[in-house]
C-alpha cells in the first residue's frame, strides 16, 4: 500500500476521554489546540458510523483523545513513521508489527515521536486482543491505542474522515473572513475600545480584557461569567501571566494574550480567558489578533487616553448603578487599581464655567492625584462637570484632600464650583455620595461666597435660601410664591409702589418696626401704613409668627427665581 506525505501540525494539549465514541474535550484544562481550523478530534472520529461499526475500545491514551486529528493515514509497513508529519490517525490490521518486544517499542516510539493522533488496530486477521508489548508501549508514550473488534473499511473512513476535516476547514475559512470582515467594519467606524472588545467576546463566546502595561485592566468585556469572576485579584493574575511578544498562551491560568501597540512600542495587552471549551482554536488567535489591530488603529486614529476613558467610563457605571451586582463593582474598581477594602470613599464634583475648560482641568486633576499617591478615579460626567471618586484610608483626614483637589480645579478655572457629598463607608454607597454632591452643586449659585475656611461647598452649607435655589424649577415652589405674594407684586407693578421693600425689612427685622423704619430710611408712621396695606391686600396677619414665617419662606422662593 503506498505512503503520503500530509501537512505538518502543530499539537494541542490533551483532555481527558473515555471509551471510544463517548470522549470528549475537557473543559476544565485550559489549552491552546493551534492546528487547522476545524480539525476533529479522536474521539470525534471514533464517533463516526463509519468506525463506530467497528466497536472501538480505547486501551491506552484515554487522556489523549481530545488530540486533533488532522489526516488519517492506512499502513501495512514496520516503519510508518517515516511517511508521517504528525496529526494523522493510523490505521492498521496489525499485520507489519514486529514479533520482538524491542520492535514494537522501536514501532511505538517512532510514531509517538513524529506526533501521531492515535494508533488504531483492527483485531481480526493478525490478533483478537493486542499484543501485551504493543499496549505497554503506548501506554509508556502516551499514545492513545483503540482496537476494532469488527471488520472495518478503512478507506471509506478514510474518505468519511477526509470530507469531514476539509469540510470544517471551508468553514472555518468562512468564519475567519467573516472575522475579518466585522473588524474592518469596526476600524472604518471609528469604534472605541468598548466596541470592539464587545465585538471580540461576541464572536469568541469568551471573556476578553485589556489591560495597560502597570496590569490595570482598562475594559472587561465578560461571556459567560460575570466581571467578578474575571477580575477578582487581576493584578496579581495577571503579573504571574509573563509577558510575550507574539500571541500564544501564558500563565498558569492558561491565558491566551496578544501584546497591543502604538506607535511601533508596546502599550498594553490583550487576555482572553479559558472558557467551554477550555482549549483556544486558531479563530480564537484569529479574533484576538484582529482585535489588537483594531485597537492599535484606534488608538492612532483618536489618540485620547484609553486610561482616562475607562476611569471615565467606570465613574458613570458607579453614578448610575449600572454594575450588575455590587461584587461585579468591586471587581472592576479594584481591576483600575483602587483599593475596596478598609476604604473611606468621598465624591467630589467639579463644574467648570465653561466647556473647553473640562479638559485641562481633567488632567490637571489626574496629575494632582498621581503626584499625591492618592487613589482615585476622574473622568466626565456631563459636558462642564467632572466627577472625582477619592479612595482614602479611614485615618486620612477627607476635608484636607478636597481642599487640595479643589484648589487644583479652580486654579485654571476661578469660577469652578466644587461640591462634596458625604462620605461613603462601601462602594455601594458611592453612588449615594455623589447624589449628595450633586443636590449641593443644584443649590449652589453662581458666584456663591465660598465658606470662610475652605474652597468647596458640602451639604452642611445648604440653607433655606439655598434649598429654595436648588428646587426653583419645581412648578410647586413657584406656584407657592405666587399664590402668597402674587396680589403684592401686582399692586406694586400697577401703582408704581415698593410694598414688597418694606415687607421684605419688616421680615428681616424679625418683626420689628423700629427696626424697620430705621433700616428703610422710612418714620415708623408711613411704615405703620405700608404694614397695614399690605395685610389687607396679602389678607394676613404680620403679627403672627407663623404668618411671617410663610411669607418669609415665600420671598426667599421669589428671590430663587429671579436669581437673587
Amino acid at each position: 500500500m503506498s505512503e503520503k506525505r500530509h501537512p505538518a501540525p502543530e499539537h494541542g494539549r490533551d483532555g481527558p476521554g473515555t471509551s471510544a465514541g463517548r470522549g470528549g474535550r475537557d473543559a476544565s484544562s485550559a489549552g491552546w489546540c493551534p492546528g487547522p481550523a476545524g480539525s476533529p478530534t479522536v474521539a470525534d472520529v471514533l464517533a463516526l458510523p463509519v468506525l463506530a461499526a467497528g466497536d472501538p475500545q480505547v486501551v491506552t491514551g484515554r487522556d489523549h483523545i481530545d488530540r486533533p486529528v488532522r489526516w488519517v493515514h492506512i499502513t501495512e509497513l514496520t516503519d510508518p513513521a517515516s511517511f508521517l508529519k504528525g496529526g494523522e490517525l493510523v490505521l492498521t490490521t496489525g499485520m507489519p508489527l514486529p514479533d520482538d518486544p524491542t520492535g514494537v517499542r522501536r514501532y511505538v516510539d517512532e510514531l509517538a515521536t513524529v506526533g501521531a493522533a492515535a494508533l488504531v488496530i483492527e483485531l481480526v486477521r493478525r490478533y483478537h486482543r493486542p499484543p501485551d508489548p504493543l499496549v505497554d508501549a503506548c501506554r509508556a508514550r502516551g499514545l492513545p491505542l483503540v482496537t476494532l473488534a469488527e471488520d472495518v473499511n478503512f478507506l471509506e473512513v478514510t474518505q468519511v474522515v477526509h470530507t469531514l476535516i476539509l469540510g470544517n476547514q471551508a468553514e472555518a475559512v468562512r468564519r475567519t473572513q467573516r472575522v475579518h470582515e466585522a473588524f474592518t467594519t469596526l476600524t472604518l467606524r471609528g469604534a472605541g475600545p468598548e466596541d470592539v472588545l464587545r465585538a471580540a467576546a461576541e464572536m469568541s463566546g469568551r471573556t476578553v480584557v485589556l489591560e495597560s502595561l502597570v496590569h490595570r485592566a482598562l475594559v472587561c468585556e465578560p461571556s459567560g461569567s460575570t466581571a467578578h469572576a474575571a477580575l477578582t485579584g487581576w493584578e496579581r493574575r495577571s503579573r504571574a501571566t509573563p509577558p510575550a511578544d507574539r500571541t500564544g498562551v501564558r500563565g498558569p491560568e492558561g491565558w491566551l494574550v496578544a501584546p497591543v501597540e502604538y506607535r511601533g512600542e508596546g502599550w498594553g495587552r490583550l487576555v482572553m480567558l479559558p472558557g467551554t471549551p477550555a482549549a483556544f482554536g486558531p479563530e480564537d488567535v484569529t479574533v484576538l489578533e484582529r482585535t489588537a489591530m483594531a485597537l492599535t488603529i484606534a488608538r492612532l486614529t483618536h489618540p485620547a487616553s484609553w486610561e482616562r476613558t475607562a476611569h471615565r467610563n467606570a465613574l458613570r457605571d458607579l453614578v448610575e448603578q449600572r454594575h450588575r451586582s455590587p461584587a461585579d463593582a468591586r471587581a472592576r474598581v479594584a481591576a483600575l487599581g483602587l483599593p475596596t477594602e478598609h476604604t473611606r470613599f468621598v465624591a467630589v464634583l467639579a463644574d467648570v464655567p465653561a466647556e473647553e475648560d473640562t479638559a485641562r482641568t481633567e488632567t490637571r486633576l489626574a496629575e494632582e492625584l498621581r503626584t499625591t499617591g492618592v487613589p482615585a478615579l476622574v473622568g466626565l460626567l456631563a459636558p462642564t462637570r467632572l466627577g472625582v471618586l477619592l479612595a482614602l484610608h479611614p485615618s486620612r483626614p477627607w476635608r484636607q484632600s478636597v481642599e487640595r483637589l479643589s484648589r487644583t480645579a479652580r486654579d485654571p478655572a476661578p469660577d469652578t464650583t466644587v461640591s462634596v457629598g458625604s462620605p461613603a463607608s462601601d462602594l455601594a454607597d458611592v453612588a449615594r455620595s455623589f447624589r449628595e454632591a450633586a443636590r449641593v452643586a443644584e443649590a449652589t449659585e453662581p458666584g456663591q461666597p465660598l465658606p470662610a475656611d475652605r474652597s468647596f461647598h458640602e451639604r452642611s452649607d445648604i440653607g433655606l435660601r439655598r434649598l429654595l435655589f436648588a428646587l426653583r424649577d419645581d412648578t410647586r415652589i413657584q406656584e407657592y410664591a405666587e399664590r402668597q405674594l402674587g396680589r403684592l407684586l401686582d399692586h406694586d407693578a400697577r401703582h408704581g409702589t415698593d410694598l414688597l421693600a418694606t415687607l421684605r425689612g419688616y421680615l428681616d427685622a424679625a418683626g420689628n418696626k423700629t427696626a424697620a423704619a430705621r433700616a428703610g430710611g422710612l418714620s415708623r408712621e408711613t411704615v405703620y401704613q405700608r404694614l397695614r396695606t399690605i395685610e389687607r391686600l396679602l389678607g394676613r396677619d404680620l403679627d403672627s409668627g407663623e404668618q411671617r414665617t410663610e411669607l418669609h419662606v415665600a420671598l426667599q422662593a421669589l428671590d430663587a427665581l429671579r436669581g437673587r
